[in-house]
């Protein structure tokens, strides 16, 4: 008699076993279902994020070509138009001045693979305001003003080149900060670079001018610098998120379709 107790305890082990896989079984299921869905959800928004993307960076490269073609206009212009809320990125412009090379500034850059540093000088202009001009690139042994005397013109010149815009924080985690003490900006801080040429910020125009590629005596700096490369890979990008979520509903879809023939078959 004990022994049938125990038998009948074991069969009603096994029984609530048996039973409980078919719940177990669509419960993982189910699961399978949402981390799918959640994935193909993910999947689709980055490719439609990166057709934004393009669409964005398309325009962007419309607006520089269009403005790049503007006549040159002077420092008031620029100013008011930057003053009006609109882009002054890459809008050619002309400015006549004194240079006050001993207050120019350095910020680290390469230029056809050498390392070296841009050069920001102040031009002082007629009304007394400052502009920094991004004069071009010097190598990294032509640091020091000294040892390139005849590229600092004296006397009154007139720059043409293009107005670009200042940061107003640093652009990424990944850029070092600023080291002062060595005079040398790992990004273009325009209040940075007002307080360690000991200018007044109420004196200096809240945009830069990179030069053009006029040769300045003795060759350097080596004007011309300014970057319009661009990626594009957006489309490339886009393909590719859409590409996987395709993979993934086909691969999807020809599980379920083997799994219900399958069944039928059983």
């Amino acid at each position: 008699m004990p022994d049938r107790a125990r038998s009948t305890v074991a069969d009603n082990i096994a029984d609530g076993r048996r039973a409980a896989r078919p719940f177990w079984r669509w419960v993982r299921r189910i699961a399978t279902l949402v981390l799918l869905a959640i994935s193909f959800t993910v999947l689709v928004a980055l490719g439609t994020w990166q057709v934004h993307r393009l669409q964005w960076k398309e325009e962007l490269l419309s607006d520089i070509a269009e403005r790049r073609a503007m006549p040159a206009v002077g420092v008031d212009k620029i100013g008011a138009v930057l003053a009006s809320g609109d882009d002054v990125d890459y809008r050619p412009v002309n400015a006549t001045g004194t240079f006050d090379h001993a207050h120019e500034q350095h910020f680290f850059a390469t230029h056809d693979g050498e390392p070296g540093y841009y050069v920001y000088t102040p031009l002082k202009l007629g009304g007394g305001e400052f502009i920094f001009v991004n004069r071009g690139f010097v190598p990294y042994d032509k640091k020091e003003p000294a040892t390139r005397m005849a590229g600092q013109v004296a006397g009154e010149v007139t720059i043409t080149g293009l107005a670009r815009s200042r940061l107003d924080a640093k652009p990424s985690m990944m850029v070092p900060e600023n080291d002062l003490a060595k005079d040398i900006f790992y990004w273009k801080d325009l209040d940075g670079m007002t307080a360690h040429a000991g200018l007044s910020k109420g004196r200096v125009l809240q945009f830069f001018i990179d030069a053009n590629d006029a040769p300045n005596p003795g060759g350097l700096p080596i004007g011309g610098v300014t970057q319009f490369d661009f990626p594009n890979n957006h489309l490339q990008y886009a393909v590719t998120w859409y590409g996987l979520a395709l993979t993934l509903a086909v691969v999807v879809a020809i599980y379920w379709f083997r799994g219900r023939r399958t069944g039928s078959e059983k």
